[in-house]
Parts: structure tokens; C-alpha cells; sequence
């Protein structure tokens, strides 16, 4: 195989990947078909596995599966998922390997009843609080952090849910962002730095829970507000109600990252348009480094904002330079290398009238590794550009994330051990130009929130535990699967 083209399938595989993506519904008899188009909305999050799990108010049913929404559920399994009460999961492994029994959500008996769970996030405090279960008899039966939460609260020691519930979360480091389903009721636990996403909606009566607004708009149910770093929210018949056990005025930090890359463009963070942002995002990026050029053409999808917010601010036309294949799959699941080769080569492909002998500007959320950058910039000379100028709407990646986010190691990251004219020569892109620091937060200042920046600057907002990654708790278990 082309050494060029391997490279660019552990580029592709490198990409930052977000844990996953959680949904709930309460009180509508149609809950587990209303989570499925929740989820369904929700799968750019998550490409790993997909799981639902309903409730009448007495008994509660699973379905889960690896691969697409689409795949895992159709008519048959749905209609068996009886009851108004829903919440759904899908997911893309950042910590615990790509199995079944690692499918959310998970679901267990214990004494305070029948309790499911899909977490959204990373804890940091991982592999202690495990090792700590462990000697006190807990028997895990997943790789996932996600179960140590079912462990601590079925080992506390206090009487209700609802403190049983608080005495977990105040154990745990990290991200997370839960929906919890109790035979008649669901929660929604977002932690006390707020780093990844949770909202509340309502259709008809029934009451949802959404890591983005995007999968409530294709339900058809209406925004009612962000859940807020370190609240809980307990929806049950006739009750919807909130508590802060951490307190007021939080020192937040969510993750700056879901506005550049991860959430959709048509979801609101904060009362705020995610494509607006991006569009900020091209703004202050075309202050940085303007450039002389014929043409701006986006990295179709995620530097579609950007491109638009940087044509309008330099004057300077924007252009469809790119085709995408949305029908091609991840490049590491095809049947056969001949197959995975050509994967990468067909994901984007040039119009190449809108390139030939242009100086073209091309826009991008991040590098990486930055072969994926260098295939492309090598596309766009074989197509006739005359020069190629790469900006990137965010500033160098440095630092892995420990939140929920699959970043790579800090030496798969070019940035890291690179310059700004060592990463152009690598591109051979004519310049290169990423959004400074500043310049990223000035384009957010408006959401008045607290950011997690640490992918940038290497500060970490919660103490990261040794031997915090993707493989924690891989040495825990080892298992053939025939």
C-alpha cells in the first residue's frame, strides 16, 4: 500500500472523535420511537454503537447494538420498547474498547431499584475509583468509566436515590454529562465544570433530555433552557424539578472545542448559534492572516462556517472546491484493504474548475497529524491551483484531551514538536495560518461562559490522574471473542 495512503487512514482514525451522545424522553407513549430520531440527530457524536432503553413506569427493556442508528434499531425492535419513558445513547469509545458489553446504555438491578445510565464525557479519577471498587468486592462487567456511577450508587450507604446519586457524583473527576433512567422517572446530571452539553425540551407534555438542541428541532419539541454546570434535574409524573448540590456560581469550563468542531452547526450553545460562532471564527481568522487569493473553499463539513465568516469578512468569493461522500463510512471498517485505500481517496474530491489557476485559500477546523492537510493541499495542486493558503479556525493542537474528547498522544499531535514553518513545509502549502488564541476566544466572548482551552495551552482545568487515556482500564479484563 502507498505509504501516503497509510498514512492518511491513521490520520482519519486520529481525528478527534467525542464520546458520545445521550437523549431522554419522559411522559410520551411514544418515547423509545421520539429517542431514536433524538439519537438519529445526535450521530455525528457517535459512530461506535447505539443503544435505547424504555420504560413503562414498572419494568424496563434494552435494545443496544454496534454500528449506526439505523442499523441497530428498525420497527420491530422499537415497537418492543414499550413505554413513555425513554433515554438513548450513542457512542464513539474514548475509554473501553469498541465491544458490545461496552454498548450504552448500561443497565443494572441493584437494591435501589432497576437504574440505566449513558454518560457523555471522560473521568479522570478513573482506574482509583475502579481499583477502590474492586477491593470492595464490586465485579465490574464492562471496560467503560460510565459503570463505575451504577457501582456508586448501588454501594452508598444512603437511603434514597437522590442522595445516593449526589454521594456518586461528588466522588467522581472529570466530564460527564448523564441521563439516568429509574423505572418512573429520568435525570439529567450535568458535573460542576459544565464541559460537555446538556439541554431540556418539551413536546406535547412530555418533557426531553438532549446533549444539542439540533435532535430536539427533529422531534419537533421546543427549547426550554441549557441544563447548568453541577445541576441536576429530576423529571418524573407531574415533577420536574432541580438541584444544585455543588452549589452557585460555578467556576465553568466547558469545552471549547464542541463550538469549533464537535456540535452541530444548527444547535444553539448557550442561546447562541453554533454556525454563527463559526462564522466569528473565519472573521477573526481573516484579520489574522489575511492573504491575497481568488478563492476561499471550505473542508466540507466542518470548516463550512468558517470558510463563509472568513469570504465575507476579507471580500474574497467563496467557492465549493470539494465534494464530499457522505456515503463512504469510517476507512478503518471496510471489508479489505483494496477497499480502505480507496476509502480515503474518495471521501473528497475536487471540482477542479474552481481550482485551476487559482490562489486558493482552504479552511479547516484543525490539524492533527497533518497528513490528511498535506493529501489535501497536494489535490489542490494536482487540480491546477497555483497557490495553496491553509488556515485553521482554532489555534495549534498541542495536548491531549482527558474529558471526552479522543485526542491523540501529544506526539501524534504535529504541533506539539513543530513550528508554524515546520508544519507549512510538511503541508508544502504556500502559508499557514491558525487562529490565535485570542482571536478564538474574542469570536465566544459573547456566550460570557468559562472555556476548557486545555488542548491549546496544556492547562488543565480538573488534576488529570496518571495513566488517564483511552486504554485505563483495557489491563482489567482480557477476554476472546469468538
Amino acid at each position: 500500500m502507498d505509504e501516503s495512503i497509510n498514512e492518511e487512514i491513521q490520520e482519519e482514525n486520529l481525528r478527534p472523535k467525542d464520546a458520545c451522545g445521550v437523549f431522554g424522553v419522559f411522559g410520551n407513549d411514544n418515547a423509545s420511537h421520539l429517542t431514536y430520531l433524538g439519537l438519529y440527530a445526535l450521530q455525528h457524536r457517535g459512530q461506535e454503537s447505539a443503544g435505547i432503553v424504555a420504560s413503562d413506569g414498572k419494568t424496563l427493556k434494552v435494545h443496544k447494538g454496534m454500528g449506526l442508528v439505523g442499523e441497530v434499531f428498525g420497527e420491530k425492535t422499537l415497537k418492543a420498547l414499550t413505554g413513555s419513558i425513554a433515554i438513548g445513547h450513542v457512542r464513539y469509545s474514548t475509554t473501553g474498547s469498541s465491544l458490545i458489553e461496552n454498548a450504552q446504555p448500561l443497565l443494572v438491578s441493584c437494591s435501589k431499584g432497576d437504574i440505566a445510565i449513558g454518560h457523555n464525557g471522560n473521568l479522570v479519577n478513573a482506574r482509583e475509583l475502579r481499583e477502590e471498587l474492586e477491593r470492595k468486592g464490586s465485579i465490574f462487567q464492562t471496560t467503560v468509566d460510565s459503570e463505575i456511577f451504577l457501582h456508586l450508587i448501588a454501594r452508598s450507604s444512603l437511603p434514597s436515590r437522590e442522595e445516593a446519586l449526589i454521594d456518586a457524583i461528588k466522588k467522581v473527576r472529570g466530564a460527564y454529562t448523564l441521563v439516568i433512567l429509574w423505572e418512573d422517572e429520568i435525570i439529567g446530571v450535568r458535573d460542576p465544570n459544565g464541559f460537555r452539553p446538556l439541554c431540556l425540551g418539551e413536546k406535547d407534555g412530555a418533557y426531553i433530555l438532549a446533549s444539542e438542541t439540533c435532535a430536539l428541532d427533529l422531534i419537533g419539541a421546543r427549547f426550554v433552557r441549557d441544563i447548568e454546570p453541577g445541576e441536576i434535574v429530576f423529571i418524573g409524573k407531574n415533577i420536574l424539578r432541580s438541584i444544585k448540590p455543588f452549589g452557585e456560581n460555578l467556576k465553568t469550563s466547558f469545552c471549547i472545542f464542541e463550538n469549533i468542531y464537535f456540535s452541530r452547526p444548527d444547535s444553539w450553545i448557550m442561546g447562541h448559534s453554533v454556525h454563527s460562532i463559526r462564522k466569528q471564527l473565519g472573521v477573526e481568522l481573516a484579520r489574522e492572516h489575511a492573504v491575497e487569493a481568488d478563492v476561499v473553499i471550505p473542508v466540507p463539513d466542518s470548516g463550512n462556517s468558517a470558510a463563509l465568516g472568513y469570504s465575507q469578512e476579507s471580500g474574497i468569493p467563496l467557492e465549493v472546491g470539494f465534494i464530499r461522500n457522505h456515503y463512504v463510512g469510517r476507512t478503518f471498517l471496510q471489508p479489505s484493504q483494496f477497499v480502505r485505500d480507496l476509502g480515503v481517496t474518495i471521501k473528497l474530491n475536487p471540482i477542479r474548475e474552481v481550482i485551476q489557476g487559482k490562489r486558493i485559500i482552504v479552511i479547516d477546523d484543525s490539524i492533527v497529524r497533518g497528513t490528511t492537510s498535506r493529501s489535501r493541499v497536494r489535490i489542490l495542486r494536482e487540480s491546477g491551483a497555483k497557490e495553496v493558503h491553509v488556515r485553521i479556525s482554532c489555534p495549534p493542537h498541542v495536548s491531549p484531551c482527558y474529558y471526552g474528547i479522543d485526542f491523540p498522544s501529544s506526539e501524534e499531535l504535529i504541533a506539539s514538536s513543530h513550528n508554524l514553518d515546520e508544519i507549512r513545509n510538511y503541508l508544502e502549502a504556500d502559508s499557514l495560518g491558525y487562529l490565535s488564541l485570542e482571536g478564538m476566544l474574542r469570536a465566544m466572548q459573547h456566550l460570557k461562559i468559562g472555556f476548557c482551552t486545555a488542548c491549546y495551552t496544556r492547562d488543565y482545568p480538573v488534576p488529570v490522574s496518571e495513566g488517564t487515556n483511552k486504554s485505563v482500564m483495557e489491563h482489567k479484563r482480557k477476554r476472546i471473542i469468538l
